[in-house]
């Protein structure tokens, strides 16, 4: 075999991951819980209310029980699948919480903005998290009525920090987006990047970014790639593979040989 491996970048020595001393989970999944507090600590919060979906049971890896349960914020938490409402309901029954049954996305009844019509939500809300597992962008995008001032987003991990990726717009589909994508639509869109864990993204808008004193928010200095991998190709066509060569969410390790278009009686320059 040849010599082969990938070489992790430096992250820039400077104040752009401050935030993530902060980390810590009450039922966060990668310390988002604090990175949110922490961020709320410098912004302020301006109305307590906050949004989540897809929310699961309204605890299991959630980034908003804290503030519903123990600091008495309001939200509105969306979930599709019918049994997890019942479990939603009956875990914020008594608090200011607004549950919804519904499959969130970015045309017409099904954006967020016509899901949370007819709730109390002030349209400048203090927090967004978004989690669906694959269209996380095409649903951010298609949020124009409302302006959340913290926005926390999945992104696909496995992207590198130099790919631009977006699955196409399908509720059938689950592949999600770089973190390059979001920071870009983000840009579109009047945020600026403040945090990331391995898997989400922090955003906040535009006219609050000073207050975090962040010198530098480009991707490398913000986030450190854990998961990615790189490919290469020979001169006779063997494909060569490193860093994270696994499928990650199915559990299965990738050989050598399983990046190979050619098999190896054709693997030969053809000069």
């Amino acid at each position: 075999m040849p010599d082969i491996y990938l070489r992790r970048r430096n992250i820039t020595k400077s104040t752009s991951r401050h935030l993530k001393k902060h980390a810590s989970n009450v039922t966060s999944q990668f310390g988002e819980d604090g990175i949110i507090q922490a961020i709320i600590d410098i912004i302020g919060a301006k109305n307590n209310w906050c949004v989540e979906f897809g929310a699961w049971d309204g605890k299991y890896l959630s980034n908003t029980w804290t503030l519903l349960n123990d600091r008495n914020w309001s939200g509105v938490l969306i979930e599709g699948n019918a049994d997890r409402v019942a479990k939603l309901e009956e875990a914020h029954r008594g608090g200011n919480v607004t549950v919804k049954n519904a499959f969130v996305g970015w045309s017409g009844d099904n954006t967020l903005d016509a899901i949370l019509s007819d709730t109390a939500i002030p349209q400048d809300f203090d927090l967004l998290s978004i989690d669906i597992d694959g269209n996380d962008f095409h649903v951010w995008k298609e949020i124009r009525k409302y302006e959340p001032r913290i926005v926390v987003i999945e992104f696909n991990p496995t992207a590198s920090n130099q790919l631009y990726f977006v699955q196409d717009p399908d509720p059938d589909i689950n592949q999600g987006c770089s973190l390059l994508a979001l920071i870009e639509l983000g840009k579109l869109k009047g945020y600026e990047l403040v945090c990331t864990t391995i898997i989400n993204a922090f955003f906040v808008i535009k006219e609050l970014f000073p207050l975090i004193g962040i010198d530098d928010n480009s991707i490398d200095a913000m986030h450190e790639e854990e998961i990615t991998a790189e490919i290469c190709h020979g001169y006779d066509g063997t494909v060569f593979a490193a860093g994270h060569t696994r499928l990650n969410w199915h559990g299965i390790a990738l050989t050598q040989e399983d990046y190979q278009l050619l098999p190896k009686n054709m693997r030969k320059y053809p000069g």
